[in-house]
């Protein structure tokens, strides 16, 4: 089989290979469905690497010499797409529900910990730089390197800023001119205030400390059960008493773990 078209899907073989390697690697399930996925993100690479066919090219990055190369396409396989603001809700508890009853004079920590290119980090920033009253800090963690470093540039086309309130946008927006012209950048001093790093969710923590808030939204639907158990088991041990769990509107812990009871649709409190 070539990979002259993106339209030309791997053999069920061919995608169970990486099915089970990405699951190894990342703790990531593919389903079969995502054959189409699969082959959007590396039919290309394919083509670079002067190769035919799907096994040739999962035989080349399990290989000595492709290390560099399994690195890349675990990175194109696990690029989200994310925007700001997105499932107004959970801003919505933040900003009514969680910042008016934190105590005054206790910083409020808080962790994306599925931080993608940035957008949430960022919206977060947003929504505590104008309404909490105590200081704050903001640690986001992503698997992908390259999506960690778009978030740490900041820069993102005018279509992906749609949803960022048009006083934010005065505020923590710059507009780029000449060749960045059509894009617009998080200001520095927001962006001074969050801190990026890579972090695979399958793998033990570093001691990062304690978190008042973790998002984990959209990224739980990747997981098996068990996964999904074993990650919820690790953020929890992160988690201060009554902390709480930001996840996905189409994520549920129901029958994964019982160490959060829900608060709203897709907000769960520590017990």
């Amino acid at each position: 089989m070539t990979v002259e078209s993106v339209n030309q899907l791997p053999s069920d073989q061919e995608f169970y290979l990486f099915q089970q390697l990405i699951l190894q690697r990342l703790g990531i399930f593919l389903p079969l469905q995502k054959k189409a996925l699969l082959t959007n993100r590396l039919w290309k690479r394919l083509r670079e690497c002067d190769l035919t066919t799907y096994e040739d090219y999962y035989n080349f990055i399990v290989g000595k010499k492709g290390e560099a190369e399994l690195h890349l396409a675990m990175e194109l396989i696990t690029t989200n797409e994310t925007y700001f603001f997105r499932e107004q809700k959970h801003f919505d508890y933040l900003e009514q529900s969680i910042l008016p009853n934190f105590k005054s004079g206790k910083k409020l920590r808080v962790w994306s910990a599925a931080a993608s290119t940035g957008e949430e980090p960022y919206s977060i920033a947003m929504l505590l730089a104008d309404k909490c009253q105590t200081e704050w800090e903001l640690e986001c963690s992503d698997v992908n390197k390259t999506v960690i470093e778009q978030a740490r540039r900041a820069i993102y086309p005018n279509a992906r800023i749609q949803n960022i309130p048009r006083n934010y946008l005065h505020r923590f927006c710059r507009k780029g001119i000449g060749p960045q012209d059509g894009f617009v950048r998080v200001t520095q001093d927001l962006r001074d205030k969050v801190n990026f790093f890579t972090l695979n969710l399958n793998q033990s923590f570093p001691d990062l400390g304690k978190f008042d808030l973790v998002f984990l939204r959209n990224v739980l639907i990747y997981f098996e059960n068990d996964t999904k158990a074993k990650v919820l088991d690790r953020i929890a041990n992160m988690l201060n008493p009554n902390g709480v769990l930001f996840v996905g509107h189409s994520e549920s812990l129901h029958g994964v773990t019982q160490r959060f009871a829900p608060i709203k649709p897709a907000i769960y409190r520590l017990v």
